[in-house]
């Protein structure tokens, strides 16, 4: 298995997406910045149950609970929009709802990764990461 990945955050998402499908409550995942930062994004937003990191050679882990044993997910869809071969940039006016505001969207802007109703809010625009509900 290599380490390297072209769009870690696809990588994330389908990890976690795949795992959902066979109902385990738990992903081992090579650890980066932004992959910590979107992980931490959704635990905010009730989407995961917990983000750790674990320490490791040669690279750190980040352990993500989905949901606790016994529970369903309460992730139906992740889908990614802005790709490697396709940035999708938005405006703050254009930054989609999902789901009549059910689901959110997670966008890069200056300030840093955050959802799509905070960037409305502070009136920033950034690149489409993915949504989800």
């Amino acid at each position: 298995m290599s380490l390297q990945s072209t769009d870690p955050i696809a990588d994330l998402l389908t990890r976690i997406r795949n795992a959902v499908m066979v109902g385990k409550t738990e992903v081992r995942v090579p650890a980066s910045k932004i992959k910590k930062v979107v992980a931490e994004q959704l635990k905010a937003n009730n989407y995961l149950t917990d983000v750790k990191v674990e320490p490791g050679k040669p690279r750190d882990t980040l352990v993500i609970t989905i949901n606790k044993p016994g529970e369903n997910s309460v992730i139906t869809e992740m889908t990614r929009l802005s790709k490697p071969g396709r940035r999708v940039y938005v405006k703050a006016d254009e930054i989609p709802k999902v789901k009549s505001g059910r689901g959110m969207v997670l966008v890069s802007t200056s300030k840093g990764v955050i959802t799509g109703r905070e960037a409305v809010k502070q009136r920033l625009g950034g690149e489409l990461l993915f949504k989800i509900y």
